[in-house]
């Protein structure tokens, strides 16, 4: 929610792909605050952007001060990165960016909506169950090979990690 109630809610728009280079830099900075929890600092992966790839990125800000990209993965909406510039966290931004990705969803026809995540950070599965997502372990094939590349490239090292999906 918005420090303030008066306060407007942040506005949400598609992305456009020229600025896809702005969303990576969101992303790392993002990254940062797991410092806070003892985690990361995390290896960079040029190859872990899918941002030209997905099937929607939405973004709040000009410029884009956060973003959600959404892939489809196993015939349902899977959420690949939510990020928002630390100086801009708690206001918001992160709670409108899910209720666009699960308004697309729906739009879009899944009946379901699956992310992965650190289990025990705040604003990780705490904020996602806030929001009607529940922690999954019987994983469709899409998504146990996103959890298995997790692993790969260290991402469990950092912390437990967990699926969670949304039914819609």
């Amino acid at each position: 929610m918005p420090a303030d109630p008066a306060t407007p809610a942040p506005i949400v728009r598609v992305a456009d792909p020229t600025e896809f280079g702005r969303l990576r830099f969101v992303e790392l900075e993002s990254d940062r605050l797991y410092e806070q929890v003892d985690m990361g600092p995390f290896e960079v992966d040029d190859g872990e952007n899918h941002l030209p790839t997905a099937a929607a990125v939405f973004a709040v800000g000009e410029p884009a001060v956060g973003f959600v990209s959404l892939e489809v993965v196993d015939g349902e909406a899977h959420i690949d990165q939510v990020s928002v510039l630390p100086d801009h966290g708690r206001q918001g931004i992160g709670r409108v960016l899910l209720e666009a990705a699960i308004g697309w969803t729906v739009a879009a026809g899944f009946h379901g909506l699956t992310l992965t995540t650190f289990r025990d950070v705040p604003w990780n599965a705490p904020f996602y169950r806030s929001l009607g997502f529940h922690e999954i372990t019987e994983l469709a094939p899409g998504l146990a090979a996103i959890r298995d590349h997790e692993r790969a490239v260290g991402m469990d090292d950092h912390g437990p990690r967990v699926a969670m999906r949304r039914p819609l």
